[in-house]
Formats: C-alpha cells, structure tokens, sequence
C-alpha cells in the first residue's frame, strides 16, 4: 500500500486541475489542521516512523509531495 501527501495552499482540492497535475488523486483531508492530520493517520495506518515524524518531517521540506512509510 501507497499513501501520498500533497501539501498546497491552493484553492484547488478535488478540482481536475489538481486531478489532472497529481495522477491517482483520490480525496482530500483539508483543509485539516496538522495535528488533525497526524491524529488520522496514527487512528488509521501503522507507519514507521511514526505519523507525527513523517508529517512534521514533510511540512518542514520543500517537498510538494510525500510517499509515507509503513511498518
């Protein structure tokens, strides 16, 4: 399994732009806070490291995107 983040500001969740730049688009968990985000995924996923690491990890990066780790 493959879990992706894509962090934007933009206002262009579930549109087809956003559709047609990030193949494989599935739904959006915004606009949520970081902590809510991190609560999700550690309700929700076992990923190793933990949620809290690979989140905070992402939002520091200048990454556009994240492929998260799982145990």
């Amino acid at each position: 399994m493959e879990l992706h983040i894509i962090y934007t500001e933009a206002d262009m969740l579930l549109s087809k732009e956003c559709l047609d730049e990030h193949a494989g688009f599935k739904t959006s968990l915004g606009p949520w806070e970081q902590d809510a985000v991190i609560e999700y995924l550690t309700d929700e996923y076992d990923l190793k490291p933990s949620a809290a690491i690979q989140v905070n990890t992402f939002v520091v990066s200048e990454a556009p995107t994240c492929l998260l780790t799982f145990s």
